[in-house]
C-alpha cells in the first residue's frame, strides 16, 4: 500500500513559486551608431560617390546619421533633393561634412581635405598606388586617423571586392571605347569591332587574363571578333577560358609571337596587374610603330605605369592622342565614364561594410574580429601598418594584427 501524501502536500506541489520561472535579462548588444560623411569629389574627373540614395535611406532607417555635401551626386545623376528625401543631411562647405566619425569618399583626399581631418577619425578611401607618394603618407600619419583603402579590403573569399567591380566594369567598356574609335567617324579604321558573314572578324590581343581581360574578351568574343590573349600566369589563362566557356586563343607573354599578332591587331588592351608595384611587361615603341594606321591601344594599366612605351595619361574631356597614327586611350579611370554605374556597383559593396562596422561596435572592434577586413588598413592611431608602403618609401611600419591584440 502506498505511503499517504501529507496534507497540503499535493498544493504545494502544483504551486507555480517552486518552479524555476523564466526571466527576462538584459542582453548586452556592441552595435553602434555611426556617423558617416559623404564629400563632394575635387580630384579631376573623379564622377562617382560611394553611397546610392536608396543605400542613404536603408542606412539612416537603420539609426545612423549621414551628412552629404551638396553636388556630391550629381555627377552620377543623383541630385540633393533624392539624398535630402533618403534622409541625408546636405552641407555646404567640405569642412562640415569633414566632421564625421567616418568619412567615405572615392578618391584619396586632397592636402586642403587632409587638414580637415582629426585625431581618432576613419578615412574609407581609394589609395592609388600608381601616384602614391610619401608626403600623402606622411600627412595622413600626423593626423592620427584610421585609414583604409578599399582597394586593398578583401571579402572572406580572400578576393577584393571593390578591384573586381571596377574591373568587370572597365573591361565592359574598353570594347565599347574601341569600337567608338574604329569608326570612320573617330578618323579609325572604319571597321566593325566583330564581324560578319563573308567578311574576316576584327582581331584583339589583350595583355592580362585578369578580371578586366575577362570581361573585354567576353564582350569581343560576343561581337564576333577574333581575341587573343596573352599573360605568364598559366592558371590565369585557364581559368579564362574556363570561365569563358569557349576556345580561346591563349599564350605567354612570348615577345615574337606578342609582336606578330599586334602588328596585325587592329585592338590592343593593356590590362596587365603590377606585381611589386610595377607593370611586369612593356610592349616597346617600335612594336607600335609597327602597327596599321587607325588601330586602337587602351591602355587600362595607365595608372600603374602601363603597358606601351607609347602611353601617356589623358582625361575622359581629351581621351586620345595619336602616334605612329595609332590611337591611344590612356585614361586612368575608365568607370568614371559611367559614373552611375559604377556608384551602384560601389554602394553594394560598402552598405554591407558600414552595417559590419555598426554590428561589431565600431572600426577598432571589427578589425579585432574580420581578418579579411584588417587588409585594407594602412594607417592605425598615427601608425604605418601596410608593408609594401613602407618598402616603397623605406618608411617604418608596425604589424596591424599586433597592435590590435594588445588594444585597451
Amino acid at each position: 500500500m502506498p505511503d499517504a501524501v501529507p496534507p497540503g502536500f499535493e498544493s504545494l506541489a502544483t504551486s507555480r513559486a517552486y518552479f524555476t520561472q523564466e526571466s527576462m535579462l538584459a542582453v548586452e548588444t556592441r552595435r553602434r551608431k555611426l556617423f558617416i560623411g559623404l564629400p563632394r569629389e575635387t580630384s579631376l574627373q573623379e564622377n562617382r560617390i560611394c553611397l546610392t540614395p536608396e543605400a542613404v535611406k536603408h542606412l539612416v532607417e537603420a539609426g545612423h546619421d549621414i551628412i552629404i555635401e551638396s553636388g556630391a551626386g550629381e555627377p552620377s545623376k543623383y541630385s540633393d533633393h533624392d539624398y535630402s528625401e533618403a534622409g541625408a543631411t546636405i552641407a555646404y562647405t567640405a569642412k562640415e561634412v569633414f566632421e564625421a566619425d567616418l568619412v567615405l569618399k572615392v578618391a584619396p583626399p586632397t592636402a586642403v581635405e587632409i587638414d580637415y581631418l582629426k585625431a581618432g577619425q576613419t578615412l574609407m578611401s581609394a589609395l592609388q598606388f600608381g601616384s602614391l607618394s610619401a608626403d600623402y603618407i606622411t600627412s595622413i600619419l600626423r593626423k592620427k586617423i584610421n585609414a583604409i583603402s578599399f582597394e586593398l579590403i578583401k571579402d572572406p573569399s580572400g578576393a577584393k571586392p571593390v578591384v573586381r567591380a571596377m574591373s568587370e566594369i572597365a573591361g565592359s567598356t574598353v570594347m565599347l571605347v574601341a569600337a567608338e574609335y574604329l569608326a570612320r567617324s573617330n578618323e579609325g579604321k572604319g571597321v566593325i569591332l566583330g564581324g560578319i558573314t563573308g567578311v574576316p572578324p576584327s582581331q584583339v590581343v589583350i595583355l592580362g587574363a585578369g578580371t578586366v581581360a575577362e570581361y573585354a574578351a567576353r564582350a569581343a568574343t560576343g561581337l564576333g571578333a577574333e581575341v587573343k590573349v596573352f599573360d605568364n600566369h598559366l592558371y590565369k589563362l585557364r581559368r579564362l577560358k574556363h570561365n569563358l566557356g569557349t576556345q580561346l586563343y591563349t599564350s605567354t607573354l612570348d615577345t615574337f609571337v606578342l609582336s606578330q599578332q599586334i602588328r596585325r591587331a587592329d585592338v590592343v588592351i593593356g590590362a596587365l596587374n603590377a606585381e611589386e608595384g610595377r607593370v611586369p611587361f612593356m610592349v616597346s615603341e617600335e612594336v607600335v610603330a609597327s602597327m596599321s594606321p587607325g588601330s586602337v591601344i587602351i591602355d587600362v594599366s595607365i595608372d600603374q605605369g602601363g603597358c606601351f612605351e607609347t602611353s601617356e595619361i589623358t582625361t575622359h574631356s581629351k581621351p586620345v592622342f595619336r602616334k605612329y597614327d595609332v590611337v591611344h586611350y590612356c585614361v586612368p579611370n575608365i568607370a568614371s565614364r559611367v559614373p552611375r554605374t559604377a556608384t551602384n556597383a560601389l554602394s553594394n559593396i560598402f552598405t554591407p561594410i558600414l552595417q559590419e562596422i555598426s554590428e561589431h561596435g565600431g572600426i577598432n572592434e571589427v578589425l579585432f574580429t574580420n581578418e579579411h577586413f584588417r587588409s585594407g588598413v594602412y594607417a592605425y592611431k598615427g601608425s604605418l601598418t601596410n608593408s609594401t608602403i613602407a618598402k616603397k618609401f623605406n618608411m617604418r611600419y608596425k604589424e596591424l594584427g599586433l597592435m590590435i591584440a594588445v588594444r585597451n
